[in-house]
């Protein structure tokens, strides 16, 4: 019996909140189950995690960067102690591939201790773009992860649970996605961090509030004290635009990723 359904994530952007929280949501009212949410995007919820236990379902979040989960969050998610819960690991993907983050979350979670019984890559609005998969995850993904939920319900209450879920990926893991030009050459984007406008600044915060490493200190939002992701949440959550990017690498990737693939992905689900 799933006394408790967990929506547990990092969404920088809320794409992955919007897709935990609606599968989370459908299944605690399908179940009968209390729902909660452990949101660990911001660097301070990186400290610890819920107590799990062989009566709640976690649905498990992270997004896609680079084809893998991101690196920052590896240790992270390895360090979450399932003990016997069960998992939905899902993955989103701003609409070129999610090559393997769905099985290295899924094998993560499965060696603490998660019985992963389903998974799902899901496609939401690219970080680095406002035009790739912009909007998503819509209506008709929100609708699609609720049929996914209660497809997992369903498989709870017939007792038809096997883990670990089969899932798309190859094992051994492969590298990170290495962004490239026309000419094969590697395009190095690391380092690269968002500008500020002094001219549309106007010091409100909300770029040190959003950042899920807390490299933007509050007294001076125009420098950095720490690494900076590319997750987009302090450009795409800047409330007058002020944030941008003018690295040529990073402009260049951006362009070839829009240009690329531009047909709508499929959302892809494991059961």
């Amino acid at each position: 019996m799933i006394n408790r359904v967990y929506a547990m994530y990092f969404s920088a952007t809320d794409t992955t909140k919007t897709i935990c929280e609606t599968i989370a949501e459908k299944a605690a009212q399908i179940l009968g189950a209390e729902k909660l949410t452990y949101d660990f995007t911001n660097i301070k919820m990186r400290d610890g995690f819920p107590e799990f236990n062989e009566s709640d379902l976690v649905v498990f979040g992270t997004p896609t960067y680079a084809g893998r989960v991101p690196n920052v969050l590896i240790k992270y998610v390895a360090s979450v102690k399932g003990n016997g819960a069960y998992a939905v690991p899902v993955v989103l993907f701003g609409n070129r591939n999610y090559d393997d983050s769905l099985i290295e979350l899924r094998n993560t979670l499965s060696e603490n201790g998660f019985k992963a019984i389903a998974g799902a890559a899901f496609v939401g609005e690219h970080s680095f773009s406002r035009i790739l998969a912009a909007g998503r995850p819509n209506e008709a993904d929100r609708r699609e992860a609720e049929e996914f939920s209660e497809k997992i319900c369903a498989k709870l209450k017939d007792g038809d649970i096997k883990y670990p879920v089969y899932v798309k990926g190859e094992e051994p893991i492969r590298p990170y996605y290495q962004p490239r030009d026309r000419k094969g050459t590697s395009i190095n984007i690391l380092k690269v961090k968002p500008k500020v406008s002094r001219e549309l600044c106007d010091n409100c915060g909300v770029c040190a509030e959003v950042c899920p490493m807390g490299s933007i200190p509050k007294d001076d939002v125009f420098t950095y004290t720490g690494i900076c992701i590319k997750c987009g949440a302090c450009e795409k959550k800047c409330p007058n635009g002020a944030r941008y990017y003018d690295d040529p690498g990073y402009i260049y990737h951006r362009t070839e990723l829009e240009e690329g693939y531009p047909e709508p992905k499929e959302n892809e689900v494991f059961l």
